[in-house]
């Protein structure tokens, strides 16, 4: 049932082997905040939200033996690509880009004044997801 307070039908969903980290990461170095986060009694995380203004990301430790955790692979699992990518909206794409590179992101597009309009880069985390990030707002 969708409420009120419902602020976006569509949340990516993110696993990672060192999900603590992950998420100090992208908070770090993306501007996420945390909204909530679950830690299971070894370290892991069962499920946590991290915020972007109204738009929101839920992150998990990798978890092979769970019936979801079966159908997602890792990048490096699949040579070293990703399937799915999502797109940040920022206000500023330069101070961004210099935070991940900062942090130790791999740039794999420069930042660039877009075509469509915008500014943006596209980078891989600590992890390999492949992240988009530029001031293209479509809405």
């Amino acid at each position: 049932m969708i409420t009120e307070n419902t602020q976006s039908r569509i949340i990516p969903c993110l696993r990672y082997r060192d999900a603590p980290a992950a998420i100090a990461w992208l908070c770090d170095t993306f501007g996420f905040e945390k909204q909530a986060v679950y830690a299971n009694p070894d370290g892991s995380i069962a499920h946590a939200q991290l915020t972007s203004g109204k738009g929101m990301i839920m992150i998990g430790s990798v978890s092979p033996e769970s019936e979801w955790g079966k159908l997602i692979r890792q990048p490096d699992e699949i040579g070293g690509v990703e399937t799915q990518s999502s797109y940040l909206i920022v206000d500023d794409a330069d101070a961004v880009y210099a935070r991940a590179k900062a942090a130790g992101a791999k740039i794999v597009i420069e930042i660039k004044f877009e075509d469509y309009g915008g500014r943006g880069f596209s980078c891989l985390d600590l992890e390999g997801r492949l992240w988009s990030i530029g001031t293209y707002d479509p809405w």
